[in-house]
């Protein structure tokens, strides 16, 4: 049996909702048969301050308590936050950075020089997303589908589901909606 254990970071800024996408997900994971833990790093933290979270993902119980040093997948859900914070730091060889950018993958990869760091690149304008179904810049559930439809870790139906639960009424049916056409987005980008 091969035992897993998967490590994302998610970088954003207070308020955007970077701590509620990884309990999103840690929940969608949980409910699909895996170990999750999500956890935030405080500090003193405010309304568009960076912030950190993570998520841990395993098929076995998960002992590890500490922050995520090298991830296997890095989420960006403020462009704005790559100007202060090196968010690749530690990334695995081979990892991923999914990230809120208003270019396409290719734009980034070269400014922030990827291919020469042995990740991969993959852009969403979650930002533009989120604005036009929310009204609010407000990308964490755009970039919870994000995340999906890039690694196929968690399936659409399970997030779409834990969505619903989160969130009530008309908002739960916004951010589904933006789920959905963000996994398929990145399920086509990462083919």
């Amino acid at each position: 049996m091969v035992k897993i254990l998967i490590e994302v970071r998610f970088h954003g800024r207070g308020g955007q909702g970077a701590v509620t996408a990884a309990d999103l997900l840690a929940v969608a994971g949980f409910k699909e048969g895996y170990y999750t833990l999500s956890f935030p790093m405080f500090g003193a933290e405010k309304r568009g301050t960076p912030v950190v979270s993570f998520l841990r993902i395993s098929d076995e119980p998960i002992v590890a308590r500490d922050e995520v040093y090298n991830p296997d997948y890095v989420v960006v859900l403020d462009p704005t936050v790559m100007e202060t914070v090196n968010v690749v730091a530690g990334l695995k060889e081979g990892g991923m950075l999914i990230a809120n950018y208003p270019k396409g993958s290719e734009d980034l990869k070269a400014e922030l020089k990827a291919d020469d760091l042995g990740f991969k690149v993959a852009t969403i304008n979650a930002t533009k997303m989120a604005m036009e179904a929310l009204g609010r810049p407000i990308t964490n559930t755009t970039m919870v589908g994000a995340f999906g439809g890039a690694t196929r870790l968690v399936a659409l139906e399970t997030i779409v589901e834990v969505v619903k639960e989160w969130f009530k009424g008309e908002l739960a049916e916004k951010n589904a909606k933006l789920v959905e056409k963000a996994y398929r987005y990145m399920m086509e980008v990462c083919r």
